[in-house]
């Protein structure tokens, strides 16, 4: 299975939460939208331990099967349908998560997350 990490999930394993590391570890591959990686590296900087925690997330980049995800002209469009799709249905959501969702449904990867707003893309593949 191919999964993408949310900005919280992430944080859950390198919290070391044992639901966190099972879901990681039965994935054949491990994506980091560039948002969450963004987003990651915004708190680092309103932290205390922003070198520690950038090293940390400059390891798990580097493993194996761990790869970071950028948007092509298909996320573009996913994410103007998406929008629209929201919009009408009266479900908008942050556009950090919208870009997240657009970026993994137009690759076919399901997302790990913890955020309920993503339960108003019934089109996304979530865990």
């Amino acid at each position: 299975m191919k999964l993408a990490l949310d900005t919280n999930r992430y944080s859950d394993l390198m919290r070391q939460l044992p639901e966190a590391i099972d879901v990681v570890a039965s994935a054949d591959s491990i994506f980091i939208p560039f948002i969450v990686l963004a987003e990651l590296r915004y708190g680092f900087l309103k932290g205390g331990r922003a070198r520690d925690n950038e090293a940390k997330l400059q390891r798990f980049i580097a493993e194996a099967g761990v790869d970071i995800l950028w948007p092509s002209e298909t996320t573009v469009d996913v994410f103007a349908s998406l929008k629209l799709q929201l919009r009408k249905q009266g479900t908008p959501i942050p556009d950090n998560d919208l870009w997240i969702a657009s970026l993994v449904l137009s690759l076919g990867i399901a997302l790990y997350h913890r955020d309920g707003h993503f339960k108003h893309v019934p089109q996304l593949r979530q865990i």
